[in-house]
């Protein structure tokens, strides 16, 4: 990928003071110098709100749903980006928060999509409704590629749109008489849709935390995996692994340890696998590597950080049939239940899509994407490195987890937005395990991420 050659000469000082809350910003940082204007820039506007009408149903809101606090992460990060560009509308900011893509799908994948299209508008090649749990063929081409001889069939297989969606569809089987645990830092969709199914208590504000959650910490100290001696016994286990936010990646032993424990306490793990492919350490890219995981696991995973799926939306998630409620019913029909009944299967062009990842030329060129975001994640962290900060992640994840002691999340963030024009996540998102810390995503144009290097240094050096 060239790099940009011409950025804008005019320039800005952004040394005023921080976004949207009052911060004690640290002695380091600099007034950064950034352009106004650039290439592949997409602004937000706010939109009017609606007027309010004096009518009002007789219908009570979901209690459950009004135990959340503010807004989800991602859509309230993209809310600030977009008031601060109504602040500096011609700056030209940079976004290495939301862990989106930004490279272009392979060709070998988006022809295979095309050609489905295309044949969509034939007699002979038109489709409607397919197998809600997913095409045969695409079913059996995971099970190949994946988990080959890990005894996982096609028919253990779900095909879906992603990873998120049956996470939430996993909860609908669930229930809200489960209690459940999760890592500290964690994804917020495991804690966020607990909450909505009833799972929890209501939030607490001086520890930060939802009643009737374990949260397991995730520490620097404690290598990211938590000590699951202090860990009480609850039915459901989120677990993610390389895990997002912090980047860190579970070892065999640690794996072992976790269905050992699971199996002790007769608990069914969720384990996300969604940046498998990232892994450059020898440990496990399924929970079923490890032996007895059929018995207490099920793995979701997706397409969206491999082949660029996030708008194409395609995942899967592995129930194994040995895998049994307490009464011995088995969790696949009820699962199968469940996506019957809310889902009508995956997109056919995105199966074709997926079907042509899959194949040795579309694995080839998924592992081309995945070694340009590992090649910024680098690039990421020698920068951070530079400054010396501590930094976490990076080696087997596509972001990079940055420790600022002692400082608010969303004052770091505010702080970096503020002076340099660049989106990051505050850790304190993923729970209260993460404060202190911001997450920097590895998913950007190399300019991009070169460029908003640059500005770290200017800010912190």
């Amino acid at each position: 990928m060239s790099l940009m050659n011409n950025l804008s000469t005019s320039m800005i000082s952004s040394s005023s003071s921080a976004f949207l809350a009052p911060t004690s910003f640290n002695a380091r940082t600099r007034s950064v110098s950034v352009p106004l204007k650039s290439l592949n820039i997409v602004k937000c506007v706010s939109t009017p709100q609606e007027q309010q009408t004096a009518y009002k149903t007789k219908v009570s809101r979901n209690a459950n749903i009004a135990k959340l606090q503010a807004g989800y992460l991602f859509p309230e990060v993209a809310r600030r980006r977009a008031a601060h560009l109504l602040k500096y509308p011609n700056a030209q900011v940079i976004s290495l928060g939301i862990g989106d893509t930004t490279e272009p799908i392979p060709d070998v994948i988006t022809s295979a999509m095309a050609k489905k299209s295309h044949a969509l508008s034939t007699l002979e090649g038109y489709s409607g409704y397919g197998a809600e749990q997913g095409e045969k063929a695409v079913r059996a081409a995971l099970a190949s590629t994946f988990y080959g001889n890990l005894g996982i069939e096609e028919d253990d297989i779900f095909v879906s749109d992603g990873a998120k969606c049956d996470i939430s569809r996993l909860q609908v089987v669930f229930g809200s008489n489960v209690t459940m645990a999760v890592q500290d830092p964690s994804y917020p969709a495991y804690v966020d849709s607990s909450v909505i199914m009833g799972q929890t208590g209501q939030f607490q504000k001086d520890v930060e935390k939802y009643a009737n959650i374990e949260y397991m910490r995730c520490t620097p100290e404690n290598g990211f995996f938590p000590d699951l001696s202090t860990v009480a016994r609850t039915d459901i286990i989120f677990f993610c692994s390389p895990n997002n936010p912090t980047g860190a990646a579970a070892t065999r032993e640690q794996l072992t340890q976790l269905v050992q424990f699971a199996k002790d306490n007769g608990s069914i793990i969720v384990y996300d696998s969604a940046y498998a492919l990232y892994m450059s350490d020898e440990n496990p890219r399924s929970i079923f590597e490890i032996p007895g995981a059929k018995e207490v696991a099920i793995e979701t995973a997706s397409f969206s950080k491999y082949a660029g799926f996030t708008g194409v939306r395609l995942g899967w998630t592995v129930v194994p049939k040995q895998l049994l409620f307490s009464d011995g019913f088995p969790v696949a029909k009820d699962f199968n239940r469940i996506v019957c009944t809310c889902f009508n299967g995956a997109s056919n062009i995105s199966q074709a899509g997926g079907l042509a990842c899959l194949s040795p030329e579309g694995l080839q060129a998924m592992q081309e994407v995945i070694g340009f975001y590992k090649e910024n994640t680098k690039i990421i962290v020698e920068t951070f490195n530079s400054l010396g900060f501590k930094v976490y992640g990076g080696q087997n994840a596509p972001y990079v987890w940055v420790h600022f002691p002692g400082r608010n999340s969303w004052d770091v963030f505010s702080e970096i937005l503020e002076k340099t024009h660049i989106v990051t996540t505050p850790g304190s998102g993923f729970g209260p395990g993460g404060e202190g810390f911001i997450r920097v995503s590895a998913f950007g144009h190399r300019e991009n991420v070169l460029e908003a290097c640059r500005r770290f240094k200017q800010l912190y050096n």
